[in-house]
Formats: structure tokens, C-alpha cells, sequence
């Protein structure tokens, strides 16, 4: 990028505001009522992800689960979040148009975590236990997407990571799979989940990129392969149906018979 568009301060939209203030917000909340209200974390959890509450029917924890962030104990988990949608999605929403990045971040971070809570049913207990907690929350997801998202929007391009490093757009791909995999094999747990995060990694790049979006390319050569088969059974049944009635096809305005090219003609016609 130019030097004025390598995201040292970017503007960010009206949709990235509106999530950067909901986000906030959100934590706020939870935080004063827990640490200063009283209000029991059990509250907090409700909002949560957790399969066994999911498989019994509260599918809304799978949107509600990417806007909460630890409330009490540290403020890195919001903190991260704001940081990282502010300096990725900016440029994302300038390139894209509000709509695409609103649902771009909204499916991102609910598709997330119903990938967790899809492949936590089809696990044993004792793996899914190192890849997720009981309850598993936060837009980490959502910031692992916009990653890879930017990077392939944005490819041979840079990045200023954490305020000061210029990164490539290849090498943010590798540093946001590299980390997300030493923390797995180290056997270090976050408030969202394994799972989630290399779905929302996935999810960046299938609903990412340069319009249309990898996903949407695909679906538009599943439905053109879908028109070409139809068109083709239909070709395949009139020469079927025209077979049974023993119809031919006879050539018509043409007179091949050499035997007519000797008789006379009248105004063009044999007689």
C-alpha cells in the first residue's frame, strides 16, 4: 500500500463504527454489572456458546457469542477485538460497501461457532476438551476472517501490525495460521475456541477476496453446470420423444434429386 493507505489510522465506516460502539458497549455492561452490580456471571453465560445448551435448542447463543468478551479480569480479549476490526476491517468496508462487510462480520462469527458446535458433537469428549471450553465466546473468529480476508483482498500489500511492523499480506496469512497453531499444539486454550477460529480462518477466505467472493464463484459454476445438465436432459428428451413417433427430418427449400435438374422450370418451379 501507499504510504497514506498502510491503516496507521484508517476511518472506519458507519458499519464499523456501529459494531466497534456495540462491542464496546456490550462489555461495558456485563463488566460494570458483574464487577460493580452484583449480577452473577452465570447471567453472562447465558449468552454464551455451549453445545449442550445449543443441541437443546438455543440456536441464538450462536449469534449471541461473538459480541461477548470476558467482562472481568482483563480487558485484552475486548481490547484485541477493537484493535484488530479497527486497523483490518477499515479498508475492508472502503473496498467492499457496507453491506458486504455487515454480513461479511455477521456470518463470519455465526457460522464460526456453529462449525464448533457441529464438529463438538462428532468429537469424543477428550479431544474436544483441548480444543474448546465448556462455554466458548468473543469475535475472535470475526478478526481471524477480516485476516485472511484482507490478505487476499489485499495481496502484495501491507499491514501495520501492531502499530509499528509492516507485514505483507502473504505473511499476515501465515502469522495468524502459524500462531493459531502453536497455541494449539502447546495445548493453550481462548475464550472462543480452536475450532472457531481456523472455521472463521476458512471463512475469511471462502466469503473474502475480490467480489465476487471465492464461495460466490463457486456456487455460480455449480448453477451453470446445473443449467448446461438441464439443457441437455431437455435436448436428449425431444430426440427420445421424436425417436418413438418414428418422425424424420426432411430437408426442406433444397432439391437434391439429380433427375429434376433436366426438367423444365417455370417462374422457378419444376412442372
Amino acid at each position: 500500500m501507499q504510504a497514506s493507505q498502510q491503516m496507521n489510522f484508517p476511518v472506519p465506516g458507519r458499519v464499523l463504527k456501529a459494531v466497534l460502539g456495540a462491542l464496546f458497549a456490550t462489555w461495558l455492561v456485563f463488566a460494570l454489572a458483574i464487577t460493580w452490580g452484583g449480577v452473577s456471571e452465570s447471567f453472562f453465560l447465558q449468552f454464551t456458546g455451549n453445545s449442550a445448551a445449543i443441541a437443546h435448542g438455543e440456536f441464538w447463543r450462536l449469534f449471541t457469542a461473538p459480541i461477548m468478551h470476558l467482562p472481568t479480569g482483563s480487558i485484552g480479549h475486548i481490547l484485541g477485538t477493537l484493535i484488530g476490526l479497527y486497523f483490518l476491517g477499515s479498508s475492508l468496508e472502503s473496498t467492499w460497501g457496507a453491506r458486504r462487510f455487515g454480513w461479511f462480520l455477521f456470518w463470519s462469527g455465526a457460522l464460526s461457532y456453529a462449525v464448533q458446535f457441529a464438529v463438538s458433537l462428532l468429537l469424543p469428549a477428550r479431544i474436544v476438551g483441548h480444543l474448546m471450553g465448556e462455554y466458548y465466546f468473543g469475535a475472535t473468529p470475526i478478526i481471524y476472517a477480516i485476516a485472511i480476508a484482507w490478505a487476499t483482498s489485499f495481496k502484495g500489500q501491507q499491514v501495520m501490525l501492531m502499530f509499528v511492523m509492516p507485514v505483507s499480506a502473504r505473511a499476515l496469512i501465515w502469522i495468524t495460521v502459524g500462531i493459531s497453531l502453536m497455541v494449539l499444539i502447546a495445548g493453550g486454550q481462548t475464550p472462543s475456541g480452536h475450532l472457531a477460529n481456523f472455521a472463521g480462518m476458512g471463512l475469511g477466505y471462502l466469503l473474502g477476496g475480490a467480489s465476487p467472493s471465492p464461495l460466490k464463484r463457486l456456487l455460480l459454476r455449480y448453477r451453470l453446470a446445473s443449467l448446461e445438465r438441464q439443457i441437455d436432459s431437455e435436448r436428449r428428451t425431444r430426440r427420445n420423444r421424436g425417436a418413438r413417433a418414428g418422425l424424420k427430418v426432411i430437408a426442406g427449400g433444397r432439391d437434391d434429386d439429380p433427375k429434376n435438374h433436366n426438367r423444365p422450370r417455370k417462374n422457378g418451379m419444376l412442372h
